[in-house]
């Protein structure tokens, strides 16, 4: 049910992963063959075996099967998932098949509103330098699914996991040997009854858990703090500010130290990151907790953290040209996100030019205009219900702002806002659809457009 956009997502793998276990696969999708025809085409002559049902649902597709695999944004009180209960047809994921395919002890789970594509990542880069097959999937736009022949005895699958992905281990009663929580914020509320709602979708990466496990939680996050009591399992902690007596990870005096039973060690230096802002120290924190877990030394994943910038799409400095700087922050469709990025990049110069904007998600955009009121020189804002209320909100006549209806418009607006010493941050703090495919998508245009810049 859904066959996604993404090359190697959920829906493009799960129908690969079960037609070479010789299942009989159907393929619905709302959109149309016209616009699922890359994804088609990616399948290959396996496009043969697959029998699509493209533009519309059908009721009887959901009632005469065996299983049921949905993309992870299909809402759980879909009409055609409640036919499918009423006929007590299994209902999965990607990834609570995969979680059922393997031995649960053999994967580590990433969670939270920002930061776990980060420490995702970090992590994965970290443990693939000491053990040899070591997978990364999830929400990543990666299915583990299709990777499973690499899961040795030993092997690691470090997998990104949003609320959708978890709704499915709550199904199936299953969670990560080792899960971390990053955060959490408001998100999703388009989707969600409220935050409550949201984090209570979240927890399921630790709530089936037992004692012999693992969890890793942000103590400077509010939700994830009250979360500590909690958990089932063995807790610790990471914050950019030093504890006492809990495990964990901390900072002091610019050095990150990992505690464990008492035992405190110095893993790195602040200066040995390179991905700017404080929240990337967070996600370090985080990736080294884990990999702490494992017994690696320290002087390993200082080396690896000292060569990591980062994620794609995540506060990445993509080019500067004639002394402008270009960051792609697509992934930030939030507005805390987007706070986050401006006052990383912010200095005395208010030399920021931001382009943001786009589909509302009911989330509050106050903060963070009064961020852009103190950091940004120019705002150029995707046309979209999300920037009306943006909009409204701006009160001072101070900002150069303009709207754009198309990606190649909002940069020609930026450049023209821009001068020496600027910087050009794409952090839309909203979705994206309506104008692009997906936030990926619309960070590809930015990327492929000033790729071209002279």
């Amino acid at each position: 049910m859904g066959l996604g956009l993404y090359k190697e997502g959920s829906g493009i793998s799960a129908t690969r992963f079960l037609l070479s276990r010789g299942a009989k696969v159907t393929v619905t999708d709302l959109k149309t063959k016209a616009e699922l025809i890359d994804q088609i085409k990616r399948l290959g002559k396996l496009a043969n075996q697959v029998r699509f049902v493209l533009g519309k649902h059908r009721e009887s597709d959901f009632k005469n099967v065996d299983m049921i695999i949905k993309n992870p944004a299909i809402p759980r009180k879909s009409k055609y998932l409640e036919i499918a209960r009423a006929n007590n047809i299994p209902i999965e994921t990607d990834i609570s098949l995969f979680f059922k395919l393997v031995n649960r002890r053999q994967i580590i789970g990433i969670t939270g509103t920002r930061g776990k594509s980060t420490v995702t990542t970090l992590i994965y880069e970290i443990l693939k330098q000491a053990k040899d097959n070591v997978i990364i999937g999830g929400n990543i736009t990666k299915s583990p699914l299709v990777q499973l022949n690499k899961m040795k005895k030993n092997g690691l699958a470090i997998l990104e996991l949003s609320s959708w992905l978890l709704e499915s281990l709550e199904d199936a009663k299953l969670s990560p040997r080792i899960a971390v929580f990053t955060n959490i914020y408001p998100d999703h509320l388009n989707t969600y009854k409220d935050i409550d709602d949201y984090a209570a979708a979240k927890e399921n990466i630790f709530k089936w858990q037992i004692n012999q496990d693992y969890v890793v939680l942000n103590l400077d996050n509010e939700f994830t703090k009250k979360m500590g009591s909690r958990v089932p399992s063995k807790r610790f902690w990471f914050s950019l500010k030093e504890f006492k007596n809990e495990n964990g990870c901390f900072l002091k005096n610019k050095n990150i130290y990992f505690r464990n039973n008492g035992h405190e060690e110095k893993v790195l230096s602040v200066a040995d990151i390179k991905m700017p802002g404080s929240h990337n120290i967070a996600n370090v924190l985080a990736a080294v907790c884990v990999c702490k877990l494992y017994g690696l030394k320290s002087e390993n994943i200082k080396k690896v953290v000292s060569v990591f910038y980062g994620v794609p799409n995540r506060l990445e400095l993509l080019r500067e040209i004639k002394d402008v700087k270009y960051y792609n922050d697509t992934t930030s469709t939030m507005p805390e996100a987007s706070l986050v990025a401006l006052q990383a990049l912010k200095s005395s110069k208010k030399n920021i030019i931001l382009i943001a904007g786009g589909a509302d998600k009911g989330l509050d955009f106050t903060e963070l205009v009064k961020e852009i009121e103190k950091t940004v020189k120019s705002l150029v804002l995707f046309k979209g219900t999300g920037t009306d209320r943006i909009l409204k909100l701006l009160k001072t006549k101070k900002i150069d702002c303009a709207v754009a209806n198309s990606m190649s418009e909002a940069i020609g607006l930026a450049k023209s806002f821009s001068k020496t010493g600027d910087i050009i941050l794409l952090s839309p703090a909203c979705a994206s659809f309506g104008m692009f495919k997906n936030e990926f998508d619309r960070g590809d245009q930015f990327r492929s457009l000033v790729d071209k810049l002279k």
